[in-house]
């Protein structure tokens, strides 16, 4: 769940910044609740690392397909009197592709986040990963994205005494 969490602060922060520095009129509260739930399919699926969700067309549209299934058990798991409440943040394919991509794209900056810290630490295991989800993140077309990169990434490297100077 700390994951989550992490996505949909960052998602917040994408949003407000699309909101206030590039014109944008995002509903960044729905964007925010539906990250909170981005994830909740692996209840059930587990969690599939990336290099193997994405080795080929065929794996991810199976996984894909694992998913929806996943999310609709789900759903179907709630009281009635709820189910419609949490259709559209539980099923991706009822949450805007707006919204989707500002997810998708926080869950990317944590991912740089993560790989980007453990490099730091001396962990030279996540190097490659790290340039990988960099490279992922530089192909975003969403201005809020190199904004978030140029302004919040770097401090995340920092101690508490240096981000207090």
């Amino acid at each position: 769940m700390e994951h989550s969490w992490e996505v949909a602060t960052i998602a917040h922060a994408l949003g407000t910044i699309r909101n206030r520095c590039f014109d944008g009129t995002l509903d960044v509260n729905a964007v925010v609740v539906a990250a909170l739930y981005h994830d909740c399919g692996e209840v059930i699926t587990g969690d599939m690392p990336s290099p193997i969700k994405y080795h080929s067309p065929e794996i991810t549209r199976a996984y894909k397909a694992v998913e929806k299934q996943a999310e609709h058990e789900l759903l179907s798991l709630l009281p009635d009197a709820l189910q419609q409440d949490f259709r559209g943040v539980l099923l991706h394919d009822e949450i805007p592709a707006e919204h989707l991509q500002i997810i998708k794209a926080a869950d990317t900056l944590c991912a740089y986040i993560k790989c980007r810290s453990e490099v730091m630490a001396g962990n030279a295991e996540f190097s490659q990963a790290e340039k990988d989800v960099k490279a992922r993140l530089e192909r975003f077309d969403l201005p809020e994205v190199h904004y978030f990169l140029e302004t919040f990434v770097p401090s995340y490297g920092l101690t508490l005494d240096e981000l207090l100077k």
